[in-house]
């Protein structure tokens, strides 16, 4: 799908992206932060998330993207090799030690980059997939617009300080909700704790994958003018959060802040099914149709993230004309579902006609007009009576 934006949202999934209520009692040390439901894109918490940062070595993500999706595409495995320029074996900074001259498998060099954070693995891989560093951050910064990270701009592979090089917060949650959802065959990279390449072992930056807590990514970053970043990621009782972290003045900082974002991401905050992709709202009366009835449904599955007390005082109504007049089509607009909850945006959706019912024929008509004349009926419409919140 190169050259077009993925959509983030799963298939036969609506979701509310309106900032909880909740998100109010929180408050963090870090210059930057974001905290967002993987699953609804619902963001729970942020803080200056559009403010351009230096990214250090959070970049690190996108190089790791940009080599999945090659591999995706069968342009390179994970068998082959690479060589080591001597602008990648002078490279400054963490590093994963490759040899001058040698040819490093691929497998080597992303483990490489996520688990040891190797400035000179970035520079091999960007080498291997774009001939220069510099053509390789073109077409990176390039695909992630594609991607919809449009507050970003690489100058290089592997975050190395440049003033034209950074990204956001929020286009690296956005960044990392990619990662795992396009390439979930290779995201189990980000969780292994230790990488030994050239006789020199070292263990995963990211501190949270040592705190039994759900965490299994992503990345680590530091530089002098960022400050302690980290972008993670974790799942528990089936829901996946990401958060993005920057400026934060130390290392410890930077694994206790976000270890206690995520801790209160994962207990204030629960994903409510409302209604089913396909599934019936109601049944609404037919007039001079075959069928007495046609089901009002909604297309997508209606999925939004809330705290229990937002919940327990949502209100979900539906209006719609009745009765139908036939023939109608299966995916006429029949009325407006409306979800209200505190703190939350109003939503409006569609209530769609789940069934085709065709007319009746001219007897038949003729009849239902009589029994309606003389049953004195009325063919006003009205409005549907509200529905209860979903369980």
């Amino acid at each position: 799908m190169k050259g077009a934006a993925r959509t983030l949202a799963t298939a036969l999934l609506f979701t509310v992206a309106a900032l909880p209520a909740a998100a109010a009692d929180l408050e963090t040390i870090a210059t930057q932060a974001i905290l967002v439901d993987a699953e609804t894109n619902t963001v729970l918490f942020e803080k200056d998330a559009d403010h351009r940062m230096p990214t250090s070595s959070m970049s690190k993500v996108a190089t790791a993207y940009m080599l999945f999706e090659r591999i995706k595409e069968g342009r390179i495995s994970l068998d082959d090799t690479l060589p080591v320029s001597e602008r990648a074996w002078k490279v400054q900074g963490s590093k994963m030690f490759v040899e001058l001259g040698n040819n490093i498998k691929v497998e080597d060099l992303i483990r490489g980059v996520i688990i040891q954070s190797g400035n000179d693995a970035c520079v091999v891989l960007a080498e291997g997939m774009a001939g220069t560093e510099p053509a390789f951050a073109a077409a990176m910064t390039k695909r992630l617009k594609e991607l919809g990270l449009n507050n970003t701009n690489l100058m290089n592979a592997s975050g190395w300080p440049d003033p034209d090089h950074y990204s956001t917060a929020r286009d690296l949650s956005l960044l990392a909700r990619h990662l795992i959802r396009d390439f979930p065959e290779h995201y189990h990279y980000y969780s292994e704790l230790e990488f030994t390449y050239h006789g020199i072992k070292q263990g995963n930056r990211n501190p949270l994958l040592y705190r039994n807590m759900g965490v299994d990514g992503i990345k680590t970053g530091h530089t002098e003018a960022a400050g302690y970043g980290l972008i993670a990621s974790g799942e528990r009782d089936g829901r996946r959060l990401v958060l993005v972290v920057n400026g934060l003045p130390n290392m410890q900082a930077r694994a206790d802040e976000s270890a206690r974002i995520l801790e209160w991401g994962w207990r204030e905050f629960d994903n409510f099914t409302l209604f089913k992709a396909g599934e019936t709202v109601d049944n609404l009366p037919v007039w001079l149709g075959v069928a007495p009835t046609v089901p009002a449904v909604v297309q997508d599955q209606v999925k939004i993230t809330m705290t229990h007390d937002q919940k327990q005082k949502m209100k979900v109504a539906f209006k719609a004309n009745s009765p139908v007049a036939a023939p109608v089509d299966k995916g006429t607009k029949l009325g407006t579902l409306t979800i209200e909850a505190p703190g939350l945006q109003t939503v409006e959706l569609p209530l769609l006609a789940g069934a085709d019912v065709e007319q009746l024929g001219l007897f038949g008509r003729m009849g239902a007009a009589l029994s309606h004349f003389f049953g004195g009926g009325s063919s006003e419409p009205v409005a549907a009576p509200a529905a209860q919140p979903a369980q």
